[in-house]
């Protein structure tokens, strides 16, 4: 079992930067593909970025690539989201989820864990 709690979001103007936050409990995070999946008001869930279990791999979505980083640190079960050059359209609430599987996962499907999300609102 892994429960994951997000923390980090906010309310930033336009351009700003943001780092969210994801840490696991349980002895088993460090074998998780980690990823980050986003919900804008109207919209449906969409795949943001992952990263593999060794940290060895990252995977982005087009709308983000360049702009977002996303990071691992097994030894304090957290996954990181360094949001830069950020756009009134990333605003959503931000999930992070815990899955094993084919990499790389782009499915919400493919993970068996989440947390609750965290808001993050870009004003322009």
């Amino acid at each position: 079992q892994v429960q994951l709690v997000e923390s980090g979001g906010g309310l930033v103007q336009a351009g700003g930067s943001l780092r969210l936050s994801c840490t696991a409990s349980g002895r088993t995070f460090g074998s998780f593909d980690m990823a980050w999946f986003r919900q804008g008001p109207g919209k449906e869930r969409e795949f943001v970025a992952t990263i593999s279990w060794t940290g060895g791999n990252t995977y982005y979505a087009e709308s983000v690539k360049g702009r977002f980083t996303i990071s691992r640190d097994n030894a304090k079960k957290t996954v990181y989201l360094q949001m830069n050059s950020l756009k009134p359209e990333d605003t959503a609430v931000y999930y992070c989820a815990a899955g094993r599987g084919a990499w790389p996962i782009l499915s919400g499907y493919g993970y068996g864990y989440w947390g609750q999300g965290t808001q993050v609102t870009v004003s322009s």
